[in-house]
């Protein structure tokens, strides 16, 4: 019944003629259109390329034309690899066909993703920046056989940061060619978009993207859906009235306020269904404070709300898609800056749940802001808690940008997010929660806690540890993505820069949540 709910959703907020098989052209002025198709590589002894159904029915619509030129034009296209045609159909002056790999490719144990959906991901959003560097500006793509993954890969692919330039990248549209599955389609679009939300909100630059900024983006994105969305824009006062002396502490240097986002997302039937929590870390710049970073790439910290970035996008993305499951986000945002009101090295300050904490370093202010938003989200009775951080170096050196960093203290847990992390490709690894760190982060001379670890090592457990001593929900994973936060070229549907992960994979975790009851 849940799933039917979604997939009716869904349906109606399919835009008209989001999906054709082909027709004759209807090409407007100034619109230069371009089609992206797919081929498998022959599997066995045989060489050669196995064309997708929509990619057989436009080479039968020319005659084997295009069947034709693929044999003659070079080598096997192989997985990622694309070739563009020109002039082969009057609906289609541009035609790029992309290589999807084999067709027996499935999910895969030891890369934990499903290699298929990838590859798919991979070879559309390669087709469409193809298209898109040749100034088409209306595609369709070929649905390979999973519509909701290419329409992934097109999306995200196609994103482009450059509200800021004077020159700027073509702007695309995409619709489904050669599939019913319009459904699929537009899930996709919505995953994608959502991705792309944070993506902008972590690529901004910090003056355009301040505490206050943040909050009122997201309020005007949830605006369409205010009949089940509540957004409370919590000020300094109510920050001090709630006794986070943590997060205060972090924001006292900064001349911008802090500001507390708190969302609901009332999407179940059932109005008491216990809520999932999502808790992002909203620093929206860190210098580091006192403890000042060095120069050297510190611009990239613009994107140290990360956390509340994909929280808040996961959440605008759960009420598009109507989503039947009830969900709060909290997103503590401010700057950590120095000044002569900032926190100074061994200042120690008080948490929500009366805990003292002396900071030892500003620069490990991620989980002083987490700790009283942790506490303050008990007080909802929540079924479960994800909390989402761009939050130590260390997990960068431990797993690099290949997946995301897991502590949490439910197997149950792990399991759901994970299983999410393999159908979206963007993957998760479960880190270790152990005692030991505990005692590292409790062994303070003048506090309950200390915000660092007394050694340099397992620095990202360490961190996690501390998280832990403010949750006493049986069901708590801490998402560490310091190492996802951005993309060189790892992950080739996405340009180059900020990367907005994982939030398709929150949105999948929230979605299965949603079809378990």
């Amino acid at each position: 019944m849940t799933m039917l709910l979604v997939r009716r959703t869904v349906q109606t907020a399919v835009r008209t003629k989001c999906c054709r098989s082909f027709s004759a052209s209807q090409t407007h002025l100034n619109e230069r259109k371009g089609l992206v198709l797919g081929v498998f590589e022959k599997e066995g002894e045989e060489a050669g390329l196995h064309l997708t159904e929509a990619a057989a029915g436009f080479d039968q619509n020319i005659s084997g034309k295009l069947s034709e030129l693929l044999k003659i034009s070079g080598p096997t296209l192989k997985k990622g690899k694309s070739r563009i045609f020109y002039g082969i159909h009057k609906d289609f002056p541009c035609v790029a066909v992309v290589g999807l790999g084999k067709t027996s490719a499935g999910v895969c144990g030891s890369e934990n993703w499903d290699t298929s959906k990838e590859n798919i991901r991979q070879a559309t959003s390669a087709g469409c920046r193809l298209l898109q560097d040749l100034e088409v500006n209306h595609v369709e793509v070929d649905g390979c056989g999973d519509a909701q993954s290419a329409a992934e890969g097109a999306a995200l692919g196609l994103f482009q940061y450059d509200k800021l330039k004077s020159k700027k990248k073509t702007k695309v549209t995409t619709q489904l060619h050669g599939s019913s599955d319009s459904t699929g389609w537009q899930k996709g679009v919505m995953y994608a978009d959502g991705q792309n939300l944070a993506r902008l909100l972590m690529e901004a630059p910090a003056n355009h993207i301040t505490p206050t900024a943040f909050a009122n983006t997201i309020e005007e994105r949830l605006a369409l859906h205010a009949e089940r969305v509540t957004v409370n824009k919590r000020s300094q006062a109510w920050i001090e009235q709630q006794q986070m002396g943590a997060f205060l502490s972090v924001s006292k240097g900064s001349e911008e306020p802090p500001v507390f986002l708190e969302l609901h997302y009332n999407g179940s039937p059932d109005s008491k269904q216990a809520p999932l929590l999502l808790v992002g870390k909203g620093i929206t710049f860190d210098s580091g404070g006192i403890s000042l970073k060095p120069s050297a790439s510190m611009d990239a910290m613009r994107a140290d709300m990360g956390g509340a970035a994909t929280v808040c996008a996961s959440i605008v993305t759960a009420a598009a898609l109507k989503l039947p499951v009830n969900i709060i986000g909290l997103a503590p945002l401010c700057e950590n800056m120095p000044s002569g009101k900032a926190t100074k090295p061994g200042d120690v300050v008080t948490a929500k749940n009366g805990k003292t904490i002396q900071v030892d370093n500003t620069d490990a202010e991620g989980r002083l802001v987490l700790a009283d938003a942790l506490c303050y989200g008990h007080t909802f009775n929540p079924r479960t808690i994800v909390n989402v951080a761009t939050l130590t170096g260390a997990i960068d050196v431990a797993l690099g940008s290949a997946a995301t960093g897991v502590f949490t203290n439910s197997d149950w847990l792990w399991e759901q997010l994970h299983k999410a992390s393999v159908v979206t490709g963007d993957r998760v690894w479960r880190m270790p929660l152990f005692q030991h760190y505990t005692r590292q982060v409790t062994d303070s001379q003048l506090a309950d806690l200390n915000n660092v670890g007394n050694s340099r090592s397992g620095g990202a457990c360490t961190a996690a540890a501390f998280l832990r001593e403010f949750v006493t929900a049986p069901h708590w994973a801490h998402l560490d993505i310091a190492g996802v936060m951005s993309n060189k070229d790892e992950v080739p549907y996405l340009s180059k820069g900020m990367s907005g992960r994982p939030t398709r994979t929150l949105v999948e975790f929230a979605a299965g949540l949603a079809q378990s009851g």
